[in-house]
């Protein structure tokens, strides 16, 4: 007699355990997706030059954020003397005022104790606006001299303190605004400094090698062009002098030919000697954002320095200090000059010769003389001859 029982599934065993084919699906659904959230990780993470190109982006849009605090600084503290000049003007003018009213004052007292019907000048010194009252009463023509004399005196001062007044509430305004730039700027320098160490933070050992590697291989491309460009000086510098002796051999005049031939801004040597001098002497000093000395600088902070210890003043921030000379190319840079970096112009450093320069770095970095090509050729904005 046939079964009529129905086959059950063999189905698949786990662990000694028959499963459902269904069970089996889902461990096996599980198993995958337990694969690819392992693997999320590695996939989602940055490359080594991902991370480097990140950081150094970082760090130039700190850079600057950093000349935009060192404006809204300099604007700041401009602003605040400004205000505190207009308050102490309109603390002596409130004072002046006081004492025309005093002296009106005492007028309208004698109209008391005369019997005057109207004092008229004690309501004058209540009156919203003294030169309407004047026009509409027409209380010149009934005054002496000297109460005259005292009248002018307090519409004068009166209106003066008004307009001081108002000055320095506009001038109040003005520094909010100035102080919340400042803010705002501060802000962003460190938020972009806390993301560049966050993200060098999780580097290996091993990847911090290899990115100090891929540093050191920039660095001697940067060597490389600075050699390059000191050859091409020398070889100009060269052909000048000989030009230079030619013509004087010729008998064209040692004085013309040779104001003709000589190279920009040679009457300015000794200033930028002592320009390079004091950069040289801040070699080893650290890197602070917004600092101008003497322990610590940042770019513009250096730059500054440097050219004040000639007798030579600069403006506060790059974005000044590029203005605030010659502009020549980098093949006829001398010592002293300063040279610009980047589309935004945030970054400044001081001309040694041969190809290096005296610069700030970054944070993290300490003043040091390296190649003017360290971030590339194209980097380069300007060279700025100051004097």
């Amino acid at each position: 007699m046939a079964s009529h029982r129905k086959s059950r599934s063999t189905g698949t065993r786990v662990a000694g355990i028959r499963t459902p084919a269904l069970a089996t699906a889902a461990l096996t659904s599980v198993a995958l997706l337990s694969q690819t959230a392992n693997a999320a990780p590695s996939d989602d993470r940055p490359s080594l030059e991902e991370v480097e190109k990140k950081v150094d982006d970082l760090y130039r849009q700190a850079g600057s954020a950093t000349e935009k605090y060192n404006a809204a600084k300099e604007k700041t503290s401009k602003q605040r003397k400004k205000v505190d000049t207009l308050l102490d003007d309109v603390a002596k003018r409130t004072q002046k005022l006081n004492d025309a009213r005093t002296e009106l004052g005492s007028f309208a007292s004698a109209q008391y104790r005369t019997g005057a019907s109207v004092p008229e000048t004690a309501t004058l010194l209540l009156a919203d606006s003294p030169q309407d009252y004047f026009d509409q009463n027409q209380l010149m023509n009934r005054l002496t001299g000297r109460q005259k004399t005292a009248v002018d005196d307090y519409v004068t001062q009166q209106s003066e303190t008004m307009k001081k007044r108002q000055e320095a509430t506009e001038g109040l305004d003005t520094l909010t605004d100035s102080q919340n730039d400042l803010k705002t700027a501060k802000s962003t320098v460190q938020k972009k400094l806390a993301t560049a160490r966050e993200l060098l933070s999780e580097l290996t050992a091993e990847e911090k090698a290899r990115l100090a590697a891929i540093e050191k291989k920039k660095q001697d491309e940067a060597a490389r062009k600075a050699a390059e460009l000191a050859k091409q000086q020398a070889a100009a510098e060269a052909e000048r002098k000989r030009q230079e002796q030619a013509a004087q051999q010729q008998g064209s005049g040692s004085s013309s030919g040779s104001s003709e031939s000589s190279p920009p801004g040679t009457s300015n040597g000794t200033q930028a000697q002592k320009a390079l001098a004091f950069a040289q002497a801040q070699i080893g000093k650290p890197y602070v954002w917004g600092a101008t000395g003497p322990g610590s600088y940042d770019c513009s902070g250096l730059t500054q320095a440097a050219w004040k210890a000639a007798g030579v003043t600069l403006p506060r921030t790059t974005y000044d200090q590029v203005n605030a000379g010659t502009t020549v190319s980098v093949s006829q840079a001398q010592p002293g000059d300063l040279v610009f970096f980047y589309d935004d112009i945030s970054h400044v450093g001081l001309y040694v010769g041969d190809g290096k320069m005296v610069h700030a770095p970054k944070p993290g970095a300490y003043v040091r003389e390296e190649s003017i090509f360290y971030d590339g050729e194209s980097s380069i904005y300007s060279v700025v001859r100051p004097a």
